[in-house]
């Protein structure tokens, strides 16, 4: 996940004259009954792209409390008492506990274990509770739960373990006794009702230490200790693949672990040594999205979800230069070494005998046989490309000379273009890096545009991983985009071997980030429409591209319109000399704040104002603070600003085709933390980047401005020097299709997506193959805006049988909808 943007990236083409609903509509057809929108012909007698069985899969990172709080099954928060200042500002080690009597946190000599610092002790006559995630801790009536909990005392101390909400118990009480120095202690409580609002509480009559309180639901996914809806509904979308455990936890904090680390540092990359063995023990760690993990859920717990769900394990590792607005190469040869021995040390955890120092580890964890690991990734989003690929090669060669078989990734930065993603992809392709991982949060649009991406890839070059990628929303209008776009991914399935959807999970009450795939709270999950798209194309993939083609809809591109604007992001900054001129010369605008800013329409936030001449947004902490000017309706103009940075971690922007405040263009310089510049277009809120160089603005310096706007052709200058240009024309083409054949049936699978307002009606021409005239049809159908909730499912598969198939036939595509016909073999 990436986290150098600090805002929404955006990149629309020829969408500015959709309707507000993004959708296209189709070709008005007011001929015979015969006729047709659209054609699909297929070429069965070709062979298409091979199709790897592990096309598709899922990225598993803690963000959104995916992990403690989610997939891991613990239901109490803060457990061991080490949550901190350094996780969150607002954390004690006493978040989610209340106490009663005398109890204080403590950190010396008599803690459990180095890595299990902090500890509560207990007067006599004390008691501590704890209220969970969410709204409390969730039991479900006849369900057994294990407690148990780590003690310490001088004799003999009565423990009570309570299980209760506001209406009464949850179960009957339990007592245990502690005796003398640490040990652990345990009971059962079968649920009495139904309750997501209970209460764990321990009290004690005599003075006792306590830590690790612990409530784990006995039924958990196979045994294995992950809360069982959420494991089910990740195994149910059939994944090849799990990519673990980031993200942006991989790549971020310090590279030092606890030995190396002085003052027990707690703001560590995620480093998978710290993650095994008995969870008592395990560390803990500030999580780089605002929270703590706990690491209950770690690495051989990840190696053995994806055993359990049938997917190959992708782990990444560090790469030792830090991403996500970081930016910073670690240099320390001694420590790069160490990582790199980390890592032979992790592929002989998953893969070497019993017998090996790290097998035996394995082993000793519960799981004797080998994981069978293939594949391993190196850093993730790195803005660095040369540093990154410097440590990266170190890191392959190590790998390659003594596991020769697995398959090591690279990546390509944050971004789907740009600098970064340039210089990467030229480092990769000339060191013949066997796959390259490449991410990108786009707008819908964009995805609608860009089904043809891996067209022109170099077929000899590195394969693609597409690790990260989704349209920035989670109606089903998003949901459609991507199945557009998995369409192209597919037909490129020679280029493109690996792609998961980003990220997997989000608990409603702790959302870091938006769009997820699915999403929970402490009692219940559903499937985001997202969730429907990539569940059909997972379980209905193929094993090979039978080539086809299709008509397409007529572009409806007109000149690209709006007003004009500046804004600022997490910046302050001072504007002048605004002049706004037509292509025949023509003023349509021209202020230089001698006097008000009356011209101007505040849209966004900030503090706005004259001062000597200038307009100035004064307020370093707000972030998107539009104002505009002008009319909605302008075209063929040229804009001049004058811009200068006063203080904070950007630059400024100024505006150009502005609609309203979801959808307009902008040239966004010092944006990123201050490391690059870019045009970025919103539609409908989404964003995405047109053309992005690296650079940075200088505080105090004035800068000259011009954007010389021509039809859909854009050129930029920086103090009278072209910066860059594009030209936004490319159609979002809403009617998008691939077909793939199953060879264990023989089926031939048509996918077709159909993102506009009207029917689509299609005539397919199976090019002379034999089948049978019934074909099963999986149908997504919805409103754009449609949205799953805990409560409503709007956009869910409905499946039906077609018994017009013939090796010519006619089908009507519904508006808004993701078709798949599995048409059987004659």
């Amino acid at each position: 996940m990436s986290r150098t943007r600090t805002r929404w990236r955006l990149s629309l083409t020829a969408t500015a004259l959709l309707a507000a609903s993004f959708l296209v509509p189709a070709p008005v057809n007011a001929a015979a009954e015969d006729t047709t929108d659209y054609a699909i012909t297929v070429d069965p007698r070709t062979a298409g792209a091979k199709i790897d069985d592990t096309m598709y899969g899922v990225f598993f990172e803690d963000i959104n409390r995916a992990a403690d709080g989610g997939l891991y099954a613990e239901l109490v928060q803060n457990r061991s008492f080490e949550y901190s200042t350094a996780d969150n500002r607002s954390y004690t080690p006493l978040t989610s506990w209340a106490t009663t009597g005398t109890a204080k946190t403590v950190d010396d000599d008599g803690r459990l274990n180095a890595r299990n610092r902090t500890y509560l002790a207990l007067d006599g006559g004390s008691s501590v509770t704890n209220s969970g995630y969410n709204t409390g801790i969730s039991v479900e009536k006849g369900k057994v739960y294990d407690f148990s909990v780590w003690a310490r005392t001088e004799g003999r101390s009565a423990l009570t373990v309570t299980l209760q909400d506001a209406d009464g118990e949850l179960s009957e009480a339990r007592r245990v006794t502690a005796r003398g120095g640490w040990a652990k202690y345990t009971a059962r409580f079968t649920a009495t009702r139904t309750s997501a609002t209970g209460r764990l509480t321990v009290s004690t009559g005599s003075p006792v230490a306590l830590d690790m309180i612990s409530l784990i639901p006995r039924d958990t996914y196979k045994g294995h200790g992950l809360r069982k809806d959420l494991a089910q509904r990740i195994a149910a979308l059939d994944p090849a693949f799990v990519r673990f455990p980031g993200g942006c936890l991989v790549n971020t904090g310090s590279m030092q672990d606890y030995s190396e680390s002085s003052n027990w540092e707690r703001k560590r990359s995620y480093q998978w040594k710290d993650t095994i063995g008995p969870v008592e023990q395990r560390a803990t760690n500030a999580n780089f999205w605002g929270y703590n993990q706990s690491y209950g859920l770690g690495y051989h717990e990840y190696f053995q979800f994806s055993e359990d769900i049938g997917a190959m394990p992708l782990p990444v590792v560090p790469a030792l230069v830090t991403g996500c607005g970081q930016n910073r190469a670690v240099d320390d040869d001694a420590l790069l070494k160490r990582h790199i021995q980390d890592t032979l040390d992790l592929i002989e955890y998953a893969n070497g005998p019993v017998t090996s120092e790290w097998g035996r580890k394995r082993a000793k964890a519960g799981h004797p046989k080998p994981f069978h690991l293939t594949h391993l990734a190196v850093g993730n989003e790195e803005n660095l490309p040369n540093e990154y690929f410097e440590r990266f090669k170190q890191f392959r060669a190590a790998i390659e000379a003594k596991y020769p078989d697995i398959t090591v990734v690279s990546n390509s930065g944050p971004d789907d273009s740009g600098s970064t993603f340039d210089t990467a992809w030229k480092l990769n392709r000339e060191a013949n890096v066997d796959m390259v991982d490449e991410h990108y949060y786009n707008s819908p649009a964009w995805f609608l545009q860009n089904n043809d991406r891996y067209d022109s890839y170099d077929r000899n070059g590195p394969k693609v991983f597409l690790g990260e990628y989704a349209s920035q929303g989670n109606t089903f209008k998003n949901a459609l985009s991507e199945a557009a776009f998995m369409t192209g991914l597919e037909r490129n399935a020679d280029i493109v071997k690996l792609a998961s959807y980003a990220p997997l999970l989000a608990n409603e009450d702790y959302v870091q980030w938006r769009p997820d795939l699915i999403w929970f709270n402490n009692h219940a999950s559903w499937n985001s429409a997202n969730y429907e798209v990539q569940k059909l194309f997972m379980r209905n993939v193929g094993d090979r591209v039978v080539p086809s083609t299709a008509t397409g809809t007529p572009s409806l591109n007109g000149p690209i319109t709006g007003a004009v604007g500046l804004s600022t992001w997490a910046t302050t900054a001072a504007y002048d000399d605004v002049r706004v001129t037509g292509a025949d010369g023509t003023a349509l605008l021209s202020d230089d704040f001698s006097g008000d800013a009356s011209k101007w329409t505040h849209t966004g936030g900030g503090s706005w104002s004259v001062q000597d001449g200038q307009y100035v947004q004064s307020d370093e902490a707000a972030e998107n603070t539009m104002v505009s000017a002008g009319d909605p309706a302008w075209h063929d103009y040229d804009v001049h600003v004058k811009a200068t940075k006063k203080s904070g971690k950007e630059g400024f922007l100024v505006a150009f085709g502005v609609k309203d405040t979801g959808n307009y263009y902008w040239w966004n310089l010092g944006g990123w933390n201050n490391t690059q510049s870019a045009v970025e277009q919103a539609v409908d809120g989404g964003k995405s980047t047109l053309v992005s160089k690296a650079g940075s603005i200088e505080t105090g310096r004035a800068y000259d401005i011009d954007i010389k706007v021509r039809g859909r052709q854009v050129t930029l200058l920086l103090d009278g020097k072209e910066w860059g240009s594009f030209t936004d024309d490319k159609p979002a083409e809403p009617f998008r299709q691939v077909v793939t054949k199953d060879k264990k049936t023989g089926d031939l699978i048509v996918k077709v997506v159909n993102a506009q307002a009207a029917d689509a009606r299609t005539a397919i021409d199976l090019g002379g193959a034999k089948v049978r005239p019934k074909a099963a049809v999986t149908t997504l159908a919805a409103a754009p805006d449609a949205v799953n909730t805990e409560t409503e499912a709007p956009v869910a598969p409905v499946t039906s049988t077609f018994s017009g198939v013939a090796d010519r036939f006619t089908y009507t595509f519904p508006a808004n909808s993701v078709t798949f016909l599995r048409i059987r073999k004659g």
